[in-house]
């Protein structure tokens, strides 16, 4: 894994030209200070981050690896939880996505924080429309940069969504995810998509914001072969030209590889596997040091 790491795939604040960069600074300081902890409590899965975390175990002895938490608190609790969705979701798209055929539809979401310029939702909006995909679409209420941005380009929208996609301001992703019509996941890369996106089995198109989108991007695309990296651009060409390879030249490479990943991280979260035991091993030890 040594040299796949390309400086456009660190995030923003580690790229400054200036180490005594504000930024880059509180990175660095709340990096040292975390070596200060009894230990790592981490949303993620030995089975997808395991190189990964024995480089960071040389210097954090003590790594919990309880993830993805989201899908190991169904496993424990087995009973329905409530969503713990940040916005209403428009469940009407479920309703939609039930009259698609199986894996045809993309879709789209680029979180609760991310932000794009009107060219960009444009560029993305001729993209999907050229792919030839149906394609189900967040986008948030005040997403978009510029004044009257969103007021701009409704009729755009809605003319070349009317035969091929749905638009909704905010989706139930989990419900969306593990549906059968979606064939692909056209994301931000935040980390929660990730995790939710592999325990669907979803191959990415990954159009990383900021943060640790970045890094999470490239071992979609190179390391976990998961998806494709997409960053640094928007263009309604290679937008195009991703979500074909997604959904029709690697589908069945992609498949497979997403297939088993969900396996495991599913395995993982089940009564014996890595995070299972994980999480018991983190409550036995918070439970010796109360005693303690």
């Amino acid at each position: 894994m040594d040299g796949f790491l390309r400086r456009r795939d660190l995030p923003s604040f580690c790229r400054v030209g200036d180490v005594t960069h504000p930024d880059f600074q509180l990175f660095v300081n709340e990096t040292l200070k975390s070596s200060r902890a009894q230990g790592l409590i981490l949303n993620t899965l030995e089975e997808l981050e395991g190189p990964i975390l024995a480089q960071t175990r040389s210097q954090f002895p003590k790594i919990y690896t309880i993830g993805p938490l989201q899908t190991h608190l169904k496993s424990r609790l087995k009973v329905p939880i409530c969503s713990n969705s940040l916005w209403e979701e428009d469940m009407s798209c479920i309703t939609w996505l039930n009259a698609q055929p199986l894996r045809s539809v993309v879709y789209v979401s680029f979180g609760s924080l991310t932000m794009v310029t009107k060219d960009q939702l444009i560029e993305f909006l001729h993209g999907l429309i050229n792919s030839g995909k149906q394609f189900l679409w967040v986008i948030r209420p005040n997403s978009v940069l510029g004044k009257n941005g969103e007021t701009q380009i409704l009729t755009e929208l809605l003319q070349g969504t009317r035969e091929r996609g749905y638009i909704v301001d905010w989706a139930p992703q989990e419900i969306v995810l593990a549906h059968q019509a979606i064939g692909g996941f056209l994301t931000h890369s935040g980390w929660n998509s990730i995790l939710e996106s592999v325990i669907a089995g979803v191959p990415m198109i990954c159009w990383p914001y900021h943060g640790d989108q970045q890094i999470n991007s490239r071992f979609v695309g190179e390391i976990w072969k998961l998806g494709l990296d997409m960053k640094d651009t928007c263009d309604r060409h290679i937008i195009e030209k991703m979500v074909r390879k997604l959904m029709d030249e690697m589908r069945v490479e992609f498949k497979q590889s997403t297939d088993l990943m969900a396996k495991l991280a599913k395995n993982a979260v089940s009564e014996g596997g890595s995070s299972y035991s994980s999480l018991d091993g983190l409550i036995e030890d918070i439970r010796l040091m109360c005693v303690d």
